[in-house]
């Protein structure tokens, strides 16, 4: 078993359906797997589930909703496996997520913290193993002006073993 963070973002429906419709075509590695999201700490497997739970709660007190507007999209090669992302990165709300995820690296979770690896919040929809084919895609996305707007409200604490993804815990935000 490995705990994690994430939040499904409150999106309107027309920027859902953008999204799920890009990914369910590009997404081959976590259509399948998860819901449009940002990650906050990412899958832990040498912590007990009470003590992970209980950590989250903690570091969640006094942590408020997050407005976001996304407006670029970039590329990234992937730390553990031969692929690159697409990924959707806010301008508006990227400190505050950034805040947050350092809030819950620290303490109990620090010794899980990859420091070798930029922390870039984002929502991941594309992947391939063709690094040229999402840097076209990534090209495709900003030349042109979009803007999906929405709100982190809760986060969420998942158990993400084996390539699947279950819902434990959600946690509403301020």
């Amino acid at each position: 078993m490995a705990f994690a963070v994430c939040s499904y973002p409150k999106l309107n429906a027309r920027d859902y359906k953008l999204i799920q419709d890009f990914r369910k075509e590009n997404d081959e590695l976590y259509y399948q797997v998860a819901e449009p999201h940002f990650g906050f700490v990412f899958p832990i497997s040498q912590i007990q589930r009470e003590h992970f739970i209980r950590e989250v709660h903690e570091k969640s007190n006094g942590i408020k909703k997050i407005e976001f507007e996304i407006r670029c999209a970039t590329i990234n090669k992937d730390a553990f496996i031969d692929y690159f992302h697409l990924l959707l990165v806010p301008d508006k709300g990227y400190s505050d997520i950034i805040k947050v995820h350092d809030k819950f690296y620290s303490d109990v979770f620090f010794e899980f913290l990859r420091l070798d690896i930029d922390f870039i919040p984002h929502m991941g929809i594309a992947n391939s193993k063709d690094k040229y084919k999402v840097k076209n895609m990534v090209d495709k996305w900003n030349k042109n002006d979009f803007s999906i707007k929405g709100i982190i409200d809760s986060l969420t604490i998942i158990d993400y073993t084996e390539n699947v993804l279950t819902n434990l815990e959600e946690i509403k935000l301020k």
